[in-house]
């Protein structure tokens, strides 16, 4: 008798652990399919359908530097010895990958080509990885460039050099190049793709604005006249800039917790015991 009661209670103990792991194994579930847009979004940027607004110029300077979207594959015709400029929003969570290609006439010397970038304080940025320069030896084709900036933080010190959510330029330019190739025609290709990193890159804090020329411009509007003040850069992501303090983190952060507390009524499942038998009194 005292044995069937046991198989009893360890039944009772059964359920009672099962319906628990039901719960928390639903929570979990649905946290996880809240989490897998999250997830998603860490493929690289998609390439828009339509090139053909894409920008066939370049800037000479900061200020004049043409303005491209993520995606977009931009076009310029130069001369070797220029400067050329181009600028492009990148927002808070994104790794930009900036690549450009260039065409060389068919007869040169020895050529050195680098890309720089250039956040919206207009701070050289260090490549993660990524060729830098590359040097064109005589009679070479094309050269291709490449780099990968750091992870876009949404927040940083004001001593450090983090990359910060708002426009970023890219400069193109031969370096050491020799007298006799001084003017030669060349086509240029920039394209710029970002991998969103998601929650792993979060901060606790973000920018009052993002670092676009222009930002502090206001307009002032009255009643019997609207004066707009002219904005310098009217690119930005096409979700528009992030607000800063939601993340994927907040998911895995609540998934954690379900499966803390799914560990804990586990472990008090299994060490709580099968309690008094029914037959045996109080006290007893």
């Amino acid at each position: 008798m005292r044995a069937l009661n046991n198989l009893g209670n360890l039944g009772n103990l059964g359920n009672q652990l099962t319906r628990g792991v039901r719960v928390l194994g639903s929570a979990v579930l649905l946290l996880g399919l809240a989490a897998v847009p999250a997830v998603a979004d860490e493929s690289p940027s998609p390439s828009p359908s339509d090139d053909s607004s894409a920008p066939t110029s370049a800037g000479t300077s900061f200020r004049t530097a043409t303005e491209i979207d993520q995606g977009q594959q931009a076009t310029a015709s130069g001369s070797a010895g220029d400067y050329l400029y181009w600028s492009f929003p990148a927002d808070a969570g994104q790794r930009p990958t900036v690549k450009a290609t260039v065409k060389l006439p068919d007869t040169h010397a020895s050529e050195a080509w680098q890309l720089d970038v250039y956040d919206g304080l207009r701070r050289r940025q260090a490549c993660q990885y990524g060729a830098q320069t590359r040097t064109a030896a005589a009679g070479t084709a094309s050269v291709e460039l490449a780099c990968t900036l750091r992870t876009v933080r949404a927040w940083s010190e004001q001593w450090a050099n983090d990359p910060l959510p708002g426009t970023y330029y890219v400069r193109l330019t031969a370096v050491n190049l020799p007298t006799s190739d001084l003017g030669l025609p060349v086509d240029t290709e920039v394209r710029v793709d970002s991998k969103d990193i998601g929650g792993s890159a979060a901060v606790d804090g973000s920018l009052a604005e993002p670092l676009v020329p222009g930002i502090a411009v206001k307009s002032e509007d009255t009643e019997d006249d609207s004066t707009t003040s002219a904005v310098l850069s009217s690119i930005e992501p096409d979700d528009g800039w992030a607000s800063g303090w939601w993340s994927d983190r907040w998911v895995w952060t609540a998934i954690g917790g379900a499966l803390a507390a799914l560990a804990g009524v586990g472990g008090y499942a299994l060490t709580r015991g099968s309690g008094r038998p029914r037959q045996v009194p109080p006290g007893a």
